[in-house]
């Protein structure tokens, strides 16, 4: 892609959590087409750590978070956004509950992933997740709507995925990485796949964790992705 204007200025909700954020805005300003700061799309950011744990949310043991949600991005499209973007997966089971409100358009990461892991590996992917995420089916919707085969590990395994995630949350990478290389080795000797990385603090264990960056597919970088084909278009 050679060096282009930025046609649409992009709002971010962030918070969702912290780290994932700050490396989707790293990803989003490496992947873009400038070689000048001017070239770069204006990003608004909203990073709000306060919102209601989606997980918690969908098994009834918290507060729903829509509204919150709802709230934020609609500032963020009052303080100039004419696309908006959400680091964060599980956030979008609630966001498709009014997403059609929103006063401009949703790149939407669910679906930047499901799309990126057809066009990576047609034959389908592991869907690693939060167990919200896993539970609430939002991943296996999109995927059914584009004909696309997710496998999902075995409950135990998917509740070590959600250790892994919390692992990030709390600053410990590392840690993450070397957990994360146990589940995914051990699936890969069950099915020889690539790895959708279907929550955004996976990204950050998957990099730490020294795996073949071919075999996964992070839904921070399709999100990326997603927004700069909008960006630049």
């Amino acid at each position: 892609m050679g060096t282009k204007a930025a046609l649409k200025k992009l709002g971010v909700l962030g918070g969702m959590g912290p780290a994932a954020s700050t490396d989707f805005l790293r990803i989003l300003a490496e992947k873009a087409p400038a070689k000048t700061d001017q070239e770069h799309p204006i990003v608004y950011l909203i990073s709000d750590s306060q919102i209601p744990d989606r997980t918690c949310a969908i098994f009834g043991r918290g507060s729903d978070p829509s509204e919150r949600i709802k709230q934020d991005l609609f500032s963020l499209a009052a303080m100039g956004a004419e696309l908006l973007a959400v680091p964060c997966n599980t956030a979008h089971l609630f966001i498709d509950r009014f997403r059609a409100e929103l006063p401009v358009p949703l790149v939407h990461i669910v679906e930047e992933t499901v799309l990126a892991g057809q066009k990576l590996n047609p034959a389908g992917c592991w869907m690693l997740s939060t167990t919200g995420t896993r539970q609430c089916g939002l991943y296996q919707h999109y995927a059914e709507k584009y004909n696309y085969r997710l496998f999902l590990p075995e409950p135990d395994t998917a509740l070590r995925v959600q250790a892994c995630i919390e692992l990030v949350k709390a600053g410990r990478k590392d840690e993450a990485g070397r957990l994360l290389t146990e589940i995914v080795l051990a699936l890969w000797q069950e099915q020889d796949l690539p790895i959708m990385a279907a929550c955004t603090e996976l990204p950050l264990a998957y990099d730490a964790s020294g795996l073949p960056p071919e075999r996964t597919v992070s839904s921070l970088a399709a999100l990326a992705n997603g927004c700069l084909a909008r960006i630049y278009n």
